[in-house]
């Protein structure tokens, strides 16, 4: 099963979840904050390793907590 990162649209929370593709479509996931499953599933980055021994992203961002690929807040 995939890890999935959700944004909760009840109390803003950030979480990552190992869910099946099914309960991810039926949306049976759940805050890990409130316990609300009016959650999005957002669009995560990842890195990989091309040869040398430092990770690459194929996103820009440098931050962590965030998968948006340009993040005022990271600096």
């Amino acid at each position: 099963m995939p890890i999935y990162e959700f944004c909760c649209d009840e109390c803003g929370s950030r979480f990552e979840e190992l869910a099946s593709t099914q309960a991810v479509e039926n949306g049976d996931v759940a805050c890990t904050g409130c316990g609300s499953h009016q959650v999005k599933r957002l669009l995560s980055s990842f890195s990989f390793a091309s040869g040398g021994s430092k990770p690459s992203s194929l996103g820009k961002s440098n931050c962590g907590s965030c998968s948006k690929s340009s993040c005022t807040s990271c600096g």
